[in-house]
């Protein structure tokens, strides 16, 4: 056996370094110590006789050897786990985990989970609920179903990111609230509260005012921040004032006749939909099942 493929070990360790551009974060991921992966890749360049990497402020940039080495240790990987999840690929029954936001998880998922349950009683669901990217292979999520344009970003490569679709954000409020008080204009929602996001980041009320041509909302004092859209949407359906939510978050409510938008003025941006997951996945079967019946659901 040639002697270089001694290094094998060194190789997965430098693949996940290289992805992460960071020497810590591939020690998250490989539970090592940064120390030990740092010995790793000394070892790995002194086999090698050539530098790897250069350090630039906090992060592990690839040199143009380590570039030539990282493209070969991805095409090596994915072509062995394609490999072994083919001869190991499972049925449909069987467990799926996924991830996304707990506004997600509890506005719009765990009340239609119950017809994919009764379609395919085969495929048990664990919901993992963060606001947060998680790594799936790490914590062993077969789905992300994330939201905003910088999900492309935050993906590592060796993940499919796939985006399907999009909806609009509108301000929303309880029907009792819009019985009791006049709003016909844009201005008019400052007569009440306004709910919203301690991080709202470019989906805010900001944005929405500007948008609208709303003057003086900078004066508004009657405010209250909270942590997910789930509890803003909690918050005004007990007829606490307004918040901004996308469509498909509070649509059940609107059918329902519970939540109205008195003022037709939707936010300049949309939130974009994403669904990551890896291709290879040994759950392939059922995981196309799930990703099929949520594409429909979303869509329709």
């Amino acid at each position: 056996m040639d002697k270089k493929l001694r290094q094998l070990n060194n190789l997965r360790t430098f693949d996940r370094a290289a992805c992460h551009q960071s020497y810590s974060k591939a020690a998250a991921e490989l539970c090592l110590s940064q120390a030990a992966v740092s010995q790793q890749m000394r070892q790995l360049e002194t086999a090698l006789g050539s530098k790897l990497f250069s350090r630039q402020g906090r992060q592990m940039l690839l040199t143009e050897n380590g570039l030539k080495l990282h493209q070969a240790t991805q095409q090596a990987f994915n072509t062995l786990t394609s490999a072994f999840n083919n001869i190991q690929r499972e049925g449909i029954a069987g467990n799926l985990t996924i991830t996304s936001t707990p506004s997600f998880s509890s506005m719009w998922l765990m009340p239609k989970l119950h017809k994919f349950s009764q379609q395919y009683p085969q495929i048990k669901i664990r919901v993992l609920s963060s606001n947060r990217f998680e790594n799936l292979k790490q914590n062993h999520i077969d789905l992300a179903v994330r939201f905003g344009s910088d999900t492309n970003i935050a993906t590592h490569d060796d993940l499919q990111c796939e985006y399907f679709g999009e909806d609009d954000v509108y301000p929303v409020c309880s029907v009792k609230l819009a019985q009791e008080m006049d709003f016909n204009t844009p201005q008019d929602i400052l007569k009440t509260w306004l709910v919203s996001l301690e991080k709202p980041g470019p989906f805010g009320w900001d944005a929405w005012f500007k948008h609208a041509g709303v003057k003086n909302y900078q004066d508004h004092q009657q405010w209250t921040e909270v942590f997910s859209t789930d509890i803003a949407l909690s918050a005004v359906l007990s007829g606490h004032g307004f918040t901004l939510a996308a469509e498909f978050l509070y649509a059940q409510y609107l059918e329902a006749g519970t939540l109205v938008i008195p003022i037709q003025v939707k936010h300049p941006l949309t939130v974009k939909r994403f669904l990551v997951f890896d291709t290879n996945s040994a759950k392939r079967a059922r995981l196309d099942i799930f990703i099929a019946w949520l594409k429909a659901e979303m869509n329709h």
